[in-house]
């Protein structure tokens, strides 16, 4: 039970960094690293407001990771991210060596975590991590869904005011 609501207490501090993201009209996805029982790096998406593909949370956090601890490697390391991570995504958790990576919504069109495929917990690679999913699922869907839902009816407010 302690896990659990240790699992659901991180999850939320990763919601706190996808509502950031929200702020920004960026997509809310947030992620924090914890190491010993303490946060090491937050991030949350910048790929619009930095213009470029690979600024996700999850990249953005295993960069500042690496730096406070001045390695490439987070062996001991857990990631909590409010959405299944992406190919990319999952392909730096593995390369940084990221121990257990715990996530809330799953994602059916590319979550590489065990949703679409799971490149975590394949054994061809040299590193698998310990994949707990679900926590806080709702509550992490629900940024998203909401997200998605006003940026259409800003698109479609929009395209009527275009046509005006």
């Amino acid at each position: 039970m302690f896990e659990l609501n240790q699992d659901e207490y991180y999850m939320k501090e990763a919601i706190k960094e996808a509502r950031k993201a929200e702020e920004f009209a960026e997509v809310p996805i947030g992620a924090v690293i914890v190491l010993d029982g303490k946060i090491i790096s937050r991030a949350h998406n910048l790929r619009e407001t930095e213009q470029t593909a690979v600024a996700h949370a999850e990249l953005i956090a295993i960069d500042r990771a690496c730096k406070a601890v001045g390695s490439w490697r987070l062996e001991n390391a857990t990631m909590y991210v409010t959405l299944e991570p992406c190919p990319m995504c999952s392909g730096a958790i593995i390369l940084s060596r990221v121990k257990r990576v715990v996530y809330g919504a799953a994602d059916p069109k590319g979550g590489c975590a065990g949703t679409f495929m799971n490149l975590l917990q394949d054994e061809r690679f040299n590193h698998q991590s310990e994949v707990t999913s679900g926590v806080l699922a709702e509550e992490c869907g629900q940024l998203l869904s909401n997200f998605f839902r006003n940026l259409r009816e800003r698109r479609k407010l929009q395209r009527k005011n275009n046509l005006q």
